[in-house]
């Protein structure tokens, strides 16, 4: 028999590089999953998932790739009818003049951050993320390697990065940045970062030769505000986008990126042995989807909707809403009215009446204990029963 303090010794160890913080959103998801199962009637406004499916044409696309059976490897980036596409629709939405061979498809936006921090970064640089922001990003740069300069978004910044913002941040941190991850529209916060702000952003990495990476990944869900992409205002901007979103193809896991033409090799290396390419399917429907706008924009028209009804209804419940709501599709919320732990007040309302939703600890490490996050995705039905839900909790 092998002693515990023996099997200590023998043991393989475990990277510290995987001790990253867990994504509260998954495991509220896992446990809303978990309950539904049970029979309980869940709604889980925990995630920024659709309600809706992929659009028609993307899922006839499929079926008849499907039909004919040979579905395999790609280029690395990607097919050339997708980049295509993609070129395409940046002259129909932006009026750009986009190069395909600039464009990457990836497994997913998650697959473009990975293959972005990789091909730009070395272990010891520092990148700064807005707080509060994706936790994803906060992990993926820690996981490598990589220093985090999280800095606070607040109603005097609009609730977005400025260069005051970041020159404040290196100052009082010591830190000097290689790198900028600026959301628009931003999660949780549903900040749209208007062109004049983009660029000013822009112009200050240019001026510092700091890396800007512009996630556009809720682009076409802007309800207030001006949406414009970094690529109106620099080439040498890295953009990340998806067809998750928008395009309701969450499971698909299919996103893409632009890039600076000599950036497109590095990318293109990693990608190979990490992906070996996106999968032929996924860009086979997602090409198809592009064609969809006026079926995508029936489904952003319900999310309006919802965010109208929150909009209206979440104060008079006493949930203060906390950042501007102008796109993607999140409330953020001042809970503190009724809690300072969030992560119990989630825990407790996912127990007690069915609904699901994210602490505010995901997005924001040091404040997120005051608030919570509700994505309204779903249905109009599905939101409006929540809300109720939640008034007679509270009462």
């Amino acid at each position: 028999m092998i002693s515990e303090a023996e099997r200590e010794t023998i043991l393989f160890s475990i990277s510290k590089r995987s001790e990253v913080e867990s994504f509260h959103a998954m495991d509220v998801l896992a446990e809303a999953t978990k309950r539904r199962a049970a029979g309980h009637p869940v709604i889980s406004m925990a995630v920024g998932q659709p309600s809706h499916a992929a659009p028609l044409g993307a899922l006839e696309a499929a079926r008849a790739a499907l039909a004919e059976g040979r579905i395999g490897y790609t280029d690395a980036l990607g097919t050339a009818r997708l980049k295509s596409a993609l070129a395409w629709h940046y002259k129909d939405r932006h009026g750009l003049e986009i190069d395909p061979k600039r464009i990457a498809i990836t497994t997913g936006s998650s697959a473009g951050f990975n293959l972005a921090f990789l091909s730009l970064f070395d272990a010891g640089d520092a990148v700064a993320i807005a707080r509060p922001g994706y936790p994803a990003y906060r992990n993926i740069l820690g996981a490598l390697g990589l220093k985090v300069l999280e800095v606070p978004v607040t109603a005097e910044t609009h609730f977005t990065l400025t260069p005051q913002s970041l020159e404040a941040a290196q100052k009082e941190s010591g830190i000097t940045l290689k790198g900028v991850l600026l959301a628009s529209p931003a999660n949780p916060t549903g900040t749209v970062t208007d062109r004049e702000g983009l660029k000013a952003l822009s112009d200050y990495c240019a001026a510092h030769s700091i890396a800007f990476i512009s996630d556009e990944i809720y682009h076409g869900l802007t309800f207030a505000g001006e949406e414009a992409s970094a690529l109106e205002l620099t080439d040498e901007a890295i953009v990340i986008n998806s067809f998750s979103k928008y395009y309701c193809m969450t499971g698909w896991r299919i996103g893409w990126m632009v890039l600076p033409e000599r950036l497109v090799r590095p990318i293109e290396r990693v990608a190979q042995s990490l992906y070996i390419s996106p999968p032929e399917l996924s860009q086979i429907a997602a090409t198809a989807a592009l064609s969809a706008g006026a079926e995508l924009d029936r489904y952003k028209a319900s999310y309006a909707a919802n965010r109208d009804l929150l909009m209206r209804r979440l104060p008079q419940i006493g949930l203060s809403i906390a950042s501007p709501m102008d796109g993607a599709f999140y409330a953020y919320l001042d809970v503190t009215r009724f809690t300072n732990d969030s992560m119990g007040f989630a825990k407790r309302m996912l127990a007690e009446i069915d609904v699901a939703a994210t602490p505010g600890l995901d997005f924001d490490p040091l404040e997120g204990n005051r608030t919570l996050r509700l994505s309204y995705a779903g249905s109009e039905a599905e939101i409006a029963e929540a809300v109720e839900r939640i008034a007679a909790w509270l009462k």
